[in-house]
């Protein structure tokens, strides 16, 4: 018994922590330099839509880089949806596809040999892995498409959020949740509960409490009741892992800094997602006409964002950041004056927030394509196309996502991880 404590000790300092508004490993902040790699998972299946050796090659480089940590799907959810990818770990039937279960497991492996840790997302707001609409469409029967000229914004988002409400689909979410939260790694023999590669449990990327004004005054409870309630069933299974919700942030509150608050309350850290093309505060045809007021934007949603988490005493991630190439072309190879520009000016903040012991503890870019070139001329994805990109099936490949030979956005990328053990007694990359 004299030696219980020490061990566990020992044991927890293996897994990443909040205290305060740090995120610490053992006794070091655990500072993030990170991308999003949402279909790690596909590249990891043992399958004809897989590509285990292109994984390991994406890995190696983003480790080069400098990288330490990955924000990955571990859901998506095949139904009637358009543009949602296939195959889903989850079938129309509800069934399980433990083949692609066996890849998140593959990925996770090659994830934990490179020293990463990763941010694993267990469900999507949007319809490109299925996501929660299709939860609601298996026990409604109903859908609705986003970008469906007869259902224009805000239809989506609206009907969407009937899903937290919806004790039926969420039941199926949440045993789903237990699934992947409870699983065994298949490769290391691991649970996943015991293993520090996974940094924390992601509620769902970019879950909103509805579109319009008068849905989300409708949603809000039930929205917050179902991000409470997932957290303190994740707690339940898994004691040492942190949650997160995958939040955009006021933009995905219809500008409302209480939700925000409330929606983070029994949530680890705050995350924070920063579209300025999408968002339309910048052209991308005219970037240059555009750039000086969208910079103006983009540096007052870093400093509200840095304020709330400063507010709440709790850890920030910019989990999410992408801008398009020069002309918001898609191509490999086209100049990147913009996107640079605007990386700069993230990495800035989380730099200058490390200096001063701030909250903001890091990020990951959106996101990464590595070697993979788009399939066809019109840049858009097609059912059974193997060369997965960060640009999901939905967007454009080659909108936002970074190439191996993206040289001058490299360089911000691995400098900025240099930085990331700067005064701290553990080399880089901290493991």
């Amino acid at each position: 018994m004299a030696t219980a404590g020490p061990a566990r000790a020992a044991e927890e300092n293996r897994f990443i922590r909040r205290d305060g508004m740090r995120l610490l490993r053992g006794s070091e902040p655990y500072r993030i330099t990170g991308a999003n790699m949402w279909y790690a998972a596909w590249l990891g299946a043992d399958a004809a839509y897989g590509d285990r050796a292109r994984l390991g090659r994406e890995l190696d480089r983003l480790q080069a880089l400098g990288l330490n940590n990955l924000r990955i799907m571990a859901a998506a959810e095949e139904g009637p949806l358009r543009n949602s990818i296939k195959p889903g770990f989850s079938r129309p039937d509800g069934s399980l596809n433990q083949e692609l279960l066996a890849g998140l497991d593959y990925a996770m492996a090659e994830i934990a040999r490179r020293g990463m840790t990763a941010v694993v997302c267990l469900g999507n707001f949007w319809e490109w892995s299925g996501g929660i609409a299709t939860w609601l469409y298996r026990v409604t029967g109903q859908y609705t498409d986003m970008n469906d000229p007869a259902h224009p914004w805000p239809a989506f988002p609206d009907a969407t959020s009937a899903f937290y409400g919806n004790p039926q689909a969420v039941r199926l979410y949440h045993d789903y949740v237990r699934t992947v939260v409870t699983r065994t790694n298949s490769v290391t023999g691991v649970r996943y509960i015991d293993d520090p590669t996974v940094m924390c449990w992601q509620l769902a990327n970019e879950p909103r409490p509805g579109g319009s004004e008068a849905v989300i005054a409708q949603r809000r409870d039930s929205y917050f009741q179902w991000i409470d309630d997932t957290a303190a069933l994740i707690r339940s299974l898994d004691r040492n892992h942190l949650v997160s919700l995958g939040h955009e942030g006021t933009q995905g509150a219809n500008g409302s800094e209480d939700i925000v608050r409330r929606a983070h309350k029994n949530i680890d850290y705050l995350t924070a997602h920063i579209w300025p093309l999408n968002w339309g505060w910048v052209n991308g045809k005219d970037l240059a006409g555009t750039w000086d007021a969208g910079s103006v934007k983009v540096g007052d949603y870093l400093a509200t964002h840095e304020r709330l988490a400063n507010e709440l005493g709790k850890p920030l991630l910019f989990e999410e950041f992408g801008f398009p190439r020069d002309g918001e072309v898609y191509s490999p190879g086209t100049p990147t004056t913009f996107r640079d520009r605007y990386y700069a000016m993230i990495y800035g903040a989380v730099s200058a927030s490390w200096t001063k012991g701030g909250p903001i503890m890091g990020s990951n870019f959106w996101a990464w394509n590595g070697e993979a070139r788009a399939a066809h001329p019109d840049y858009r994805f097609r059912d059974g196309d193997r060369a997965y990109m960060g640009d999901p099936p939905h967007e454009p490949q080659g909108w936002y996502g970074l190439f191996d030979n993206d040289e001058s956005t490299l360089t911000l990328v691995r400098d900025h991880a240099a930085q990331r053990c700067l005064g701290l007694s553990s080399p880089c990359p901290a493991r």
